[in-house]
């Protein structure tokens, strides 16, 4: 059983929702294994077909939890051998997020930074509340971004920005979000959620899940391809492959008889062979 978090899915999507409002959904090392493990559960359910990440309260996540006080962030106790550094829990989450076969979208309902910043960001869209405080707050506690940010902020926002935004650790509102490109849209907090499901209902509705998976990972990984040839060469055996299976011949009948589409394909089962087309590198301390 979760102690840190609640899930629940309706509609095709999975909703997970952050629940340590009394500590403003601080992140620990409980919420780090069990987000793992609710990333594997919406995986491996071909029911699911999106996944909204929210907080109970009013906060998204107020970044790590500083209960250690001073010495929050010094892992010498777990340094493994020959002293090399353990592997940053906020870099396995996103890393494990960004791997995930279903859309995500955080529906940020309060404040969220610091790790609680950092976890949003390979997520595929990001819904804010009005009045919400976001931060990289990193330097300011004498440390580094975690999360991976370094590759995902500036992938999200630009370089430029990425670099204010850490550089001056500043915590900014949500017009600043907005306005930088980090979040999609603002609302009433009590329209936040109602907002990021009803996308995630959206996706879920109209793509076929086979093609879903895909192209999250189409789209993401091709970031940090040198040259579109990259993405030219996954395309071509993408379309033959997709172009030849029961979903796009069902897509294709669906639109010319202006009917909602009856997808028969799941990701469990279906995906093609050379699905995923790169692996993720190991972790080299």
């Amino acid at each position: 059983m979760a102690s840190t978090l609640t899930y629940d899915v309706a509609d095709g999507v999975a909703t997970i929702t952050l629940n340590r409002p009394d500590r403003l959904n601080a992140f620990n090392g409980a919420m780090g294994e069990e987000l793992l493990a609710a990333f594997d559960e919406t995986d491996a359910d071909d029911t699911v077909r999106a996944v909204v990440v929210t907080g109970a309260g009013r906060a998204f996540c107020a970044g790590a939890d500083l209960g250690a006080g001073a010495a929050t962030f010094d892992q010498s106790r777990l340094a493994r051998a020959g002293g090399s550094a353990p592997r940053d829990g906020g870099g396995v989450l996103t890393l494990r997020i960004f791997r995930s076969l279903k859309p995500v979208i955080a529906a940020m309902n309060g404040s969220a930074v610091g790790i609680g910043a950092s976890m949003t960001l390979p997520m595929d869209v990001r819904v804010l509340a009005e009045g919400a405080k976001v931060g990289f707050v990193f330097g300011a506690r004498g440390i580094v971004p975690d999360g991976a940010a370094s590759w995902f902020l500036p992938r999200v926002v630009g370089i430029s920005r990425a670099l204010e935004w850490c550089l001056t650790g500043r915590v900014f509102g949500a017009q600043e979000a907005l306005a930088g490109g980090l979040v999609r849209s603002v609302h009433p907090v009590d329209q936040v959620l109602e907002v990021a499901q009803g996308l995630a209902r959206e996706m879920a509705a109209s793509v076929a899940p086979v093609s879903a998976v895909i192209t999250r990972r189409l789209l993401w990984d091709m970031l940090g391809a040198d040259h579109p040839m990259e993405a030219h060469r996954i395309d071509s055996r993408a379309i033959y492959d997709t172009g030849r299976m029961a979903d796009a011949s069902e897509g294709v009948l669906a639109f010319l008889e202006k009917r909602p589409a009856r997808w028969t394909l799941a990701p469990s089962a279906d995906l093609p062979t050379w699905f995923p087309w790169s692996e993720e590198p190991p972790y080299e301390p």
